[in-house]
């Protein structure tokens, strides 16, 4: 087998024992890795109905077979697992020398199940593993704990930790890496904390099996060629994805008190180029040459890696328009290992909550201190911040009077930062994420904007068929959408590392057909997941975006009109193949070689 390592490491946390696995080439074939290894693995081997925070639910990191070439942005690694937070499928990716790391040792997966009786760290070096006593780095924040492990294995150590907010729990704790690098919206910190094992420390020394060595690594440098000469290259060096604050702005999609608006006043006070004017550096993933990272100096004169969603949704969302306050906040979430989308907007959601005078808690719009200090709560889970650190969602639940309707979240993760009063196909791609509200699966608003804004025709649903399809691939091969996404690198070059990497040709159509059947097993967890008790319901966008048009910017007067958004999301369902209640049907799991799925869902 070449391009895959074609070993997995499943590691028992309650019996401290480790054992290596092997795998078929059919199923790197039908999956690739990184989201498609992981979503099979939790299918065969969790229980429905298991408790995320139990022993019983595996953490799985998984890599894919381009991880650790040299080749553009390919230091990628998925983190997964049941979502406390949602319920449903969980993940997300991270770039960290963790990935290449574990490429290096022999490993395409590690599958981390049970619960150490005690605060662990996990080393793995090549065959050795080690699980080692890390009670003295328990309370240490995401950065801390990486300094001093890197006291011990040096600085070329891939290495992944969780900082207070996973140890208590937090349901949108994350899993963090290299100061900023962050992943696992959906509560993979908690998943983390709640098997006790604060960090993993990989080292791989070995040579990952490569068919065409020669040959990749001369496209690898050919594509690193062609993206120094993209005509966006060099303004994305400068402000990375903080360029979409002003354009979110003009368009009416930059979230704004908690989604009550979709324009900024003090939008241009923490755009790309405040951003820029306290800059000090660039920061990247591995194999990276268009770094996305600007680190910036915060308020208390500390480096902090922004990017647009944490920078919007610490920013207007919470009505903050200050970048270097903005900044401190984004670097307080990551030290804690909070994921700062679904932070800004738990802290919209108090705020408002607030306002409407339901919780006897003081907070202002733009008030630095209170958020700050709200940070804080929610990661020791103090007062109204215990309620919080559970997720929008079950916070309304508690909260009542009505606090749904501002509850902004499908399926129980928070909507990251973009209002679609005005964008129905962007509401759609929110409504039919995998994991939940996350524009990662299928960024369509730009096209959108082009393409009949307010309209809810059916081009939309086959537009957002294919994005999601295009899109989900890089989750499996380990490699970042950026380069071909936002600065143009020919997608041809894809499947040609693959092919020089494992020997075997591969097009855009074998793609696209892996990344179908990987989406169609994410959704069927979903399903089995919900025992029966799954509707369409579950893929309905936020109620304010229904009930409360826009009453500002460009796009005043705005608001998603809830029966042709149903008529558009079962045009979607069509193109998947799924019956009206968004449940794929047995003939396209069929289709799909995934026929054991049917059976178990009773199809």
């Amino acid at each position: 087998m070449f391009g895959w390592n074609g070993k997995f490491l499943r590691i028992n946390l309650t019996k401290g024992t480790s054992a290596t696995e092997t795998y078929s080439t059919d199923f790197a074939s039908d999956y690739f890795g990184g989201r498609g290894f992981a979503v099979r693995i939790l299918w065969d081997t969790l229980r429905p109905k298991t408790d995320s925070l139990s022993a019983e639910n595996p953490l799985i990191f998984a890599v894919g077979p381009l991880t650790g070439y040299p080749l553009p942005n390919s230091g990628k690694l998925i983190v997964a697992a049941k979502s406390p937070l949602t319920g449903g499928y969980g993940d997300g990716n991270l770039g960290t020398w963790a990935a290449v790391h574990m490429r290096r040792a022999g490993y395409d997966a590690f599958i981390v199940e049970g619960k150490a009786n005690k605060p662990t760290v996990l080393h793995v070096k090549d065959d050795a593993v080690e699980f080692l006593d890390g009670s003295d780095l328990w309370g240490s924040n995401s950065f801390e704990t990486e300094a001093k492990l890197k006291q011990v294995y040096g600085r070329a150590a891939g290495i992944v930790s969780i900082g207070q907010g996973g140890e208590n729990l937090v349901k949108f704790a994350c899993v963090v890496s290299q100061e900023g690098r962050a992943g696992g919206r959906p509560g993979m910190g908690a998943v983390m904390g709640s098997k006790n094992l604060k960090a993993i420390v990989i080292e791989g020394t070995k040579t990952i099996p490569t068919a065409h060595l020669k040959k990749l690594k001369q496209a690898g440098r050919a594509g690193y060629q062609e993206i120094l000469t993209k005509p966006n290259y060099k303004f994305w060096k400068r402000v990375g994805t903080l360029g979409t604050v002003d354009w979110a702005n003009i368009n009416s999609a930059l979230p704004t008190r908690n989604y009550q608006e979709g324009t900024f006043a003090d939008a241009e006070k923490i755009n790309g180029f405040a951003a820029e004017a306290i800059k000090v550096s660039n920061r990247g993933c591995p194999n990276c040459n268009m770094t996305c990272g600007n680190v910036v100096k915060d308020a208390a004169e500390c480096d902090s890696e922004l990017d647009y969603e944490n920078v919007a949704m610490l920013g207007s969302n919470i009505g903050l328009g200050n970048i270097a306050q903005v900044s401190e906040l984004n670097r307080i979430a990551d030290e804690f290992g909070l994921d700062t989308i679904s932070l800004g907007s738990t802290i919209g959601f108090a705020m408002e909550t607030c306002e409407k005078g339901l919780i006897k808690e003081k907070y202002s719009w733009g008030n630095f201190e209170e958020a700050k200090a709200l940070c804080r709560d929610i990661t020791y889970r103090r007062g109204i911040g215990d309620v919080l650190a559970e997720g929008v969602r079950a916070a309304a639940a508690k909260i009542g009077g009505g606090s749904g309707d501002w509850a902004m979240h499908v399926k129980g993760l928070e909507v990251s930062a973009y209002d679609c009063r005005a964008a129905p196909g962007m509401a759609l791609a929110y409504g039919t994420s995998p994991i939940g509200a996350h524009h990662k699966a299928a960024w369509v608003l730009a096209w959108e904007a082009q393409n009949d804004r307010l309209g809810y025709g059916e081009e939309k649903a086959a537009h957002l068929v294919a994005t999601q399809n295009a899109r989900g691939i890089f989750e499996c091969l380990g490699v970042c959408r950026f380069a071909m996404i936002n600065l143009g690198l020919d997608r041809e070059w894809y499947p040609k590392y693959l092919t020089f990497a494992t020997g075997q040709k591969y097009t855009w159509d074998d793609f696209n057909r892996v990344s179908e059947r990987v989406f169609n097993l994410m959704r069927a967890f979903w399903i089995r997941e919900h025992n029966g008790a799954w509707s369409s319901e579950m893929d309905v966008p936020p109620a304010r975006w229904f009930n409360e048009p826009l009453t500002e910017g460009p796009l005043k007067g705005a608001k998603l009109d809830r029966q042709k958004y149903n008529t558009l999301l079962q045009s979607y369902y069509r193109k998947r193949g799924w019956d009206e209640n968004g449940v794929p049907t047995k003939e396209t799991l069929e289709k799909l070689r995934l026929s054991i799925v049917a059976q178990q869902l009773n199809l």
